[in-house]
């Protein structure tokens, strides 16, 4: 599909299949979901897909991880009215911290720094980030946010992969997918269908990892 191309007709969800498959190998993660940002209709269809569960929901602030993660935080943000706290990988914040580490995808120690002028007792947060593997990114926020007295208030994600990661933030929390359930076993087994319109183009490398 033609990356800024806005079909005429558009299905529930119609924008996963912009998602462009890996071709660089493991060290990498499996697919590129930024494709979705780059088509003005997708982006504004994946924003409010990922929203409307909390319409009705009390929200102080959104916050979004760093780096994908700011992209729809962001947006989400601005379509609600309400003010953006950035989550950080370590080493970029200039004000004072508190930090938490965790195994990303790639099972990689990293460490995540959340300034501490803003969460306070009582605030409700929705969560942001752009994809959910393992769960180890996104549990290092939570904890982060919960630490400083914070409130959960929903995390919202293109994507949750059944991983047990993913399971354990699904039963704990309430979440916001563009995934709908006919088609998450692609998500989890790392292959959409879709990939097939990229593979006359580019071979596809499939990333095995957990």
């Amino acid at each position: 599909m033609d990356v800024l191309n806005i079909p005429a007709e558009r299905g529930k969800s119609w924008y996963l299949a912009l998602m462009a498959p890996n071709v660089k190998g493991p060290q990498y993660a499996w697919l590129d979901p930024s494709r979705i940002y780059c088509n003005q209709q997708s982006l504004k269809d994946c924003v409010e897909d990922l929203v409307q569960p909390f319409q009705n929901d009390a929200i102080d602030i959104v916050a979004g991880i760093d780096a994908m993660g700011f992209v729809l935080g962001a947006a989400i943000a601005y379509h609600l009215g309400k003010g953006f706290l950035t989550i950080r990988k370590e080493g970029h914040s200039c004000v004072e911290t508190i930090s938490k580490n965790y195994y990303n995808y790639t099972g990689q120690k990293k460490l995540l720094e959340m300034r501490t002028d803003v969460v306070r007792k009582g605030l409700r947060v929705l969560l942001v980030d752009q994809w959910i593997e393992t769960g180890g990114t996104m549990e290092a926020a939570i904890a982060l946010i919960e630490e400083q007295g914070g409130t959960i208030a929903g995390i919202a994600t293109i994507c949750i992969e059944d991983s047990e990661g993913g399971k354990r933030i699904k039963e704990k929390y309430k979440c916001a997918t563009c995934v709908p359930d006919h088609v998450q076993p692609q998500f989890n087994n790392k292959y959409l269908e879709t990939f097939k319109a990229f593979e006359t183009k580019i071979p596809v490398v499939q990333n095995k990892s957990e």
